[in-house]
């Protein structure tokens, strides 16, 4: 099966001129390149299907490697394929073959309908008219997930061989999670695997450039860090990440998606955590965590 993305790239990689950091962000779910073959399949209209979408979340960190830091960025959509989870996390439902052994059917995600290809998008609107076939899945997961990964752990291998430490800002947007006059609901949630996978004095600063432009910031939950969180947060190897999910009422009208006047300053936050986290010294991390080993 011809790639659907044969005739263009399915991800981009935006390196700075000179890395000044040990910093690498990643967008994974902002792509919005929808391919026909794949809006074909599709019971949804073009703005159902968009509901999973973390838009924009790219464009408001559009400025890291202008900064200094590199930005890797899907522009295949999370409804077509979900790169922060495990290769093979899929549902046997979905197939119209039976799944190989080594493949992960069970999962709370797959439970939920939302595996590497996932069954729904949000308010569990189902995607699909007819059964996929393993073709199918496998065109997506070797032709265009795994190379994704690929790309990430090239950015932050290199980055880790020439710093001693590197940092994965994994960038999300979520569903508004205050409803009505509840104001205790976080603007943000910051997902470091409940301290596993990413040295408290990173999350820290983190949440510190968030909570100083007066928004509420949570950690762990109800997003305690994805797929990707797990993998590529290391600490004990000089590896860190961190998730950040950013609620899209600060930025967008969440039924029509499109981006009001709080986008603006959205993006300027975002320059100046980019900022922060460049000024940290993740050199005298690195020697710290060498001291303790």
């Amino acid at each position: 099966m011809d790639s659907d993305f044969k005739d263009r790239p399915a991800f981009e990689t935006i390196r700075p001129r000179r890395q000044l950091a040990p910093i690498v962000f990643n967008s994974p779910h902002s792509g919005s390149d929808y391919p026909e073959r794949f809006l074909r399949q599709s019971r949804l209209n073009n703005l159902a299907i968009r509901q999973s979408e973390d838009a924009y979340v790219d464009e408001i960190f559009a400025r890291a490697p202008h900064l200094g830091v590199p930005l890797l960025r899907a522009r295949f959509p999370r409804a077509y394929l979900d790169v922060n989870r495990e290769p093979y996390e899929l549902d046997p439902r979905m197939f119209r073959e039976p799944l190989p052994d080594h493949f992960n059917t069970s999962s709370p995600r797959i439970a939920a309908g939302l595996g590497t290809i996932a069954r729904i998008v949000s308010e569990n609107r189902p995607i699909y008219r007819e059964l996929l076939t393993l073709e199918d899945a496998a065109m997506r997961i070797e032709g265009i997930y795994k190379p994704y990964h690929l790309a990430l752990q090239g950015l932050l291998s290199d980055t880790l061989a020439r710093f001693g430490v590197a940092v994965l800002i994994d960038c999300h947007s979520m569903p508004r999670l205050s409803r009505g006059n509840d104001r205790s609901a976080p603007d943000v949630v910051l997902g470091d695997r409940y301290g596993a996978a990413c040295a408290p004095a990173i999350v820290d600063l983190v949440e510190n450039v968030f909570a100083g432009a007066g928004l509420k910031v949570a950690r762990n939950r109800p997003y305690a860090g994805g797929h990707n969180t797990r993998t590529y947060g290391r600490p004990r190897y000089g590896a860190h990440a961190i998730q950040i999910e950013i609620s899209r009422h600060l930025y967008m009208n969440e039924s029509t998606l499109e981006r009001h006047e709080g986008f603006a300053a959205l993006c300027q936050l975002a320059n100046r955590l980019v900022a922060a986290l460049i000024d940290f010294d993740a050199l005298a991390l690195a020697r710290t965590q060498e001291a303790a080993e």
